[in-house]
């Protein structure tokens, strides 16, 4: 038994230093990250997680910039059109990617980007301030069925991950909330504190960096959150709801099935080192590790559920 351990430890040992070896050997120089939003926000951070451990890895600087406008669009419509050698990569998001193309023209089409790995999501969650009536889920809801569309909720933008979370949970909980989207997490939460909503479509993240000023009453987990662990899940409570925004990586399409591959298990080893996951799971982040073989089928089915549910609400034709 120990001999194999031992075996087993030797060859994931000589796989890890083969990717490093064969990833410094194509990488020829840094490689620029850029992220299709602005400074500060949940793709910045997570980027800025994985900048100092690509260097330690593979030897090479991991340059982030930022091309924002459109809700990501236009950094997305312009990824095609950069060198697909290897030394530049695009953040892509979800459910951004498959609702605005499907909206209408947005100079890209989801299924023209070169998506080789889903590191990670922030999962939905209804976030309330730590003085609400709103104790439970279930205090939310009473108050939903009794007074509808008066108990509003801020959540980041329109058609976004958080208003279809909304959508979902309404037809499931059989009631009706109003939502209000606002430019951004950061302004969705100024609106939940500042006490011009009685409740926020937010995310884990929020939980996470407000602490003691907000209460969650559910993330959409299979289970707990390891940072929240007195925080249930909608799944226990009754509600199938497991997602949110989830977050990877892209190359121009012009990138080699090789510069794909590697690309695809440098990402891997940094979401498996130990002391990344738990910088991202103290973030509040949830951990996923979708890699370019299996993506076309993670694709697939999130965007059959991204575009029903878009399509019931009303939000796409």
């Amino acid at each position: 038994m120990l001999r194999r351990t031992i075996l087993k430890t030797l060859v994931a040992a000589t796989c890890a230093l083969a990717i490093s070896t064969s990833a410094q050997a194509e990488l020829k120089g840094s490689v620029n990250y850029i992220i299709p939003f602005g400074p500060g926000g949940e793709s910045d951070i997570s980027a800025r997680f994985q900048q100092p451990f690509f260097k330690e890895k593979f030897g090479q600087d991991l340059v982030i910039s930022y091309k924002p406008g459109g809700g990501g669009a236009v950094g997305w419509a312009s990824l095609n059109g950069l060198n697909g050698d290897g030394h530049t990569i695009m953040g892509v998001n979800l459910p951004h990617i498959v609702i605005k193309p499907a909206q209408k023209d947005v100079g890209f089409k989801t299924e023209e980007l070169n998506t080789f790995h889903m590191f990670h999501f922030t999962p939905d969650a209804i976030v309330v301030t730590a003085d609400s009536p709103y104790k439970t889920l279930q205090d939310l809801i009473d108050d939903a069925k009794a007074n509808p569309g008066a108990v509003v909720m801020s959540g980041s933008g329109k058609a976004s991950a958080n208003h279809l979370a909304q959508i979902k949970f309404d037809k499931m909980a059989e009631i009706k909330t109003t939502y209000v989207p606002f430019k951004g997490t950061g302004a969705a939460v100024t609106a939940l504190l500042g006490k011009q909503v009685k409740a926020e479509w937010g995310y884990t993240t929020v939980g996470a960096k407000q602490g003691d000023a907000v209460r969650m009453l559910a993330v959409a987990m299979e289970e707990r959150h390891p940072l929240f662990p007195e925080v249930p899940t909608f799944k226990e409570l009754g509600f199938d709801m497991i997602g949110g925004a989830y977050r990877g990586i892209a190359l121009p399409n012009t990138a080699s099935a090789d510069t794909k591959a590697m690309w695809s298990k440098m990402i891997s080893e940094i979401n498996t080192d130990p002391v990344f996951r738990q910088k991202m799971l103290d973030g509040g982040f949830a951990m996923l590790d979708v890699d370019a073989d299996q993506m076309d089928e993670f694709m697939k089915a999130r965007t059959e559920e991204y575009l029903k549910d878009a399509k019931e609400a009303g939000l796409i034709k």
